[in-house]
């Protein structure tokens, strides 16, 4: 399951927790405290209010800040229906209406959902290994480049350049002291795995006639003055089914369910048509 699935299921069992974060609120109160402080499988409290780390689903594909910020919502969501509830704002007929509507929604969701699962053995390997063949061509990775760079502007590249002939092992120091780059500098001007692709045209065709770990020429572009070292290449290549094994059977899984869905759906209007007043609609419908 990706991070988007992982969170998307999890925000669905606790949709207001979503909510809350649209309203725009925004949990300054927040602190973390040291794991002696929690008993058993206890991870996060408001009050008297506790959430347990069995509640979170799938929480080994989130990281840690998103984790957080979901712990966040689902206690303040719950520190919410608290006060609600006290005040009996569930007996409100308006909330009366949203809670079946919302009962009646989710359990037919997850009514169809179930129905639409396909079974544990599929794909088969023959049906994995046709589609990784089919999908080649999508999967082939272009060259990449992990590059770092010292970005400045015109009256600080003497500096750097002084430095840097002075030591140029100091790279990685003076990246972080001087370059403009305020990301890149934070991280001794590491820029990360670029694509051909994602590589502006000139410092591209810089790139072939550098060594690994060479400082290259300053290369002044229309925003500044770029000084470039290569510290890895990956050259191009297509993944083997192994890398890919897990991701493909989740999309697997994933077309099949939505097929078997549709197929439902259409058998099951297909059964019971749908019949509907046209005059009746016309005057609910806006003019």
């Amino acid at each position: 399951m990706t991070n988007d699935e992982s969170r998307m299921t999890n925000e669905a069992r606790m949709p207001n927790a979503q909510g809350l974060r649209h309203w725009g609120f925004v949990i300054v109160a927040s602190f973390v405290l040291p794991h002696s402080s929690f008993c058993g499988d206890v991870i996060a409290r408001i009050g008297e209010i506790e959430l347990h780390a069995s509640e979170i689903e799938n929480p080994g594909t989130l990281d840690a800040a998103s984790l957080r910020k979901l712990a966040e919502a689902m206690l303040l969501q719950r520190l919410v229906l608290k006060e609600a509830l006290a005040k009996k704002w569930d007996k409100e007929p308006g909330t009366q209406k949203l809670i079946q509507n919302t009962r009646e929604a989710a359990i037919a969701d997850s009514y169809l959902k179930k129905l639409s699962q396909p079974p544990a053995s599929f794909p088969s390997e023959n049906e994995l290994k046709a589609a990784y063949e089919a999908a080649k061509p999508s999967l082939t990775q272009s060259k990449s480049f992990h590059l770092a760079q010292i970005f400045v502007s015109e009256d600080r590249l003497e500096a750097v350049k002084a430095r840097l002939k002075a030591d140029p092992a100091s790279f990685a120091q003076i990246a972080r002291e001087m370059s403009e780059h305020q990301s890149s500098a934070k991280r001794d001007g590491d820029i990360g795995w670029l694509t051909e692709a994602q590589i502006q045209p000139e410092i591209l065709a810089r790139l072939p006639k550098l060594a690994l770990n060479v400082i290259s020429e300053p290369l002044k572009l229309g925003d500044g003055w770029h000084i470039l070292k290569v510290l890895d290449v990956r050259e191009a290549h297509t993944p083997f089914l192994e890398q890919v094994r897990e991701p493909l059977t989740l999309r697997l899984r994933a077309e099949k369910a939505r097929a078997n869905m549709q197929a439902y759906v259409t058998e099951m209007l297909r059964n019971h048509p749908v019949a509907l007043d046209g005059v009746a609609l016309s005057k609910l419908a806006r003019p």
